[in-house]
């Protein structure tokens, strides 16, 4: 006798933070969920760790606090061009710093126990008479209702789904690692050099992330990351001092190739796309793990509302997700894009600090434009 799969109103491919938090949220208002993620917690992931407050709220809302778990306030923020001129401001709302490793395996600690959750690679999501089969590594197969993808910044189901933007190769790299170093515990700074920009914030552990992202064809000329680091990162003066005195607390920096910041569709396949997955704002804005919890958000209370009400028109909450999701993260991916430009250039980047100098309101003004509000 065949066994037949389980099934759930919704299954979630991909444990990080968006994928944790609709988990989160969907199982609080008693659906059924399933949460699929490859890894098991916690670990490390390349991340800028700061987090907009505009999502403390809804962490609290949801039952967690990351504050109680040693997240550090932030409420400055210093901005730097190539050649280490500097402009500081207070963040409007302000942020916290939390490692991925922490941040991850707290929200994690609090799914465990109210939905189920495997570890297994997904291999194929295949909808067919409305309803979703998902296959694994492992052989298993689950059926759902509806599935979320939270898969990340790419990955093998891209290909699998045949989504437009993964056809595309793109042309930068983003670097991370944990250091020993003395430095101000309510900043994030964001220090600016040839090719790309490097932030700088504490975390719970007391300890500094390093996270850069650096043009795939300014890194390859040097023979590695030591290399670029010492060679062209520290004609910034501000990263010159950092890279000379922070000490290491990780055997080695960690990578990822071909991160995309192609336009993206925040549904693909009927599959509902969060987090990195349904589009991905510059890391230069410093909001990239706000946005995927409110993408979260967002996706949850559709599907609370259509399993309370009993209305699960497929077509009408697509429309509703899509034109929920592009008018909250349209501008801020648009002003993502506006300000990277600006900041990668070296004669409007000292040209733009230069500015927010003379008129220093206008650096409130711009971050805001790529974060939300408190909810």
């Amino acid at each position: 006798m065949v066994n037949q799969p389980q099934k759930y109103q919704v299954i979630i491919v991909g444990g990080g933070l968006a994928g944790l938090t609709s988990g989160l949220h969907l199982s609080n208002h008693g659906i059924s969920v399933l949460l699929i993620e490859k890894n098991t917690y916690p670990n490390h992931k390349v991340c800028g760790e700061y987090v907009s407050n505009e999502v403390l709220n809804y962490l609290n809302w949801l039952g967690v606090d990351p504050l109680a778990h040693g997240a550090i306030p932030i409420r400055k923020f210093q901005i730097s061009t190539h050649d280490g001129a500097t402009t500081e401001t207070d963040l409007p709302l302000g942020g916290f710093g939390m490692s991925r490793y922490a941040l991850d395996l707290m929200l994690f600690e609090k799914v465990k126990d109210q939905m189920d959750v495997v570890f297994d690679q997904v291999e194929q999501i295949l909808f067919e008479n409305d309803e979703f089969t998902i296959r694994t590594n492992s052989k298993s197969h689950y059926k759902a209702e509806f599935v979320i993808g939270a898969f990340g910044k790419r990955s093998n189901l891209d290909v699998h789904l045949k989504r437009e933007f993964i056809q595309n190769r793109s042309s930068w790299l983003a670097v991370k690692a944990h250091y020993e170093y003395e430095f101000p515990e309510e900043l994030v700074t964001l220090h600016n050099f040839e090719g790309g920009y490097c932030g700088l914030s504490k975390v719970e552990t007391g300890a500094v992330n390093a996270c850069y992202l650096v043009q795939y064809k300014a890194f390859k000329e040097h023979s590695g990351i030591t290399d670029f680091q010492n060679s062209v990162m520290i004609r910034n003066p501000h990263l010159a001092a950092f890279f000379k005195e922070a000490k290491p607390l990780f055997d080695r920096p960690l990578s990822i190739a071909q991160v995309s910041f192609q336009s993206k569709n925040p549904i693909d396949n009927h599959v509902f796309m969060v987090g990195d997955s349904a589009g991905l704002i510059h890391p230069l804005c410093g909001n990239g793990m706000a946005m995927a919890m409110h993408g979260a958000k967002l996706i949850s209370e559709i599907l609370v509302k259509a399993f309370k009400d009993a209305s699960k028109n497929r077509n009408s909450l697509e429309l509703a997700y899509s034109k929920a999701w592009r008018e909250t993260f349209g501008s801020r991916l648009y002003y993502g894009r506006m300000l990277q430009r600006l900041l990668l250039s070296n004669s409007l980047s000292h040209w733009g600090v230069q500015l927010v100098k003379n008129f220093p309101a206008l650096i409130p003004k711009l971050i805001s434009k790529t974060h939300g509000s408190t909810f």
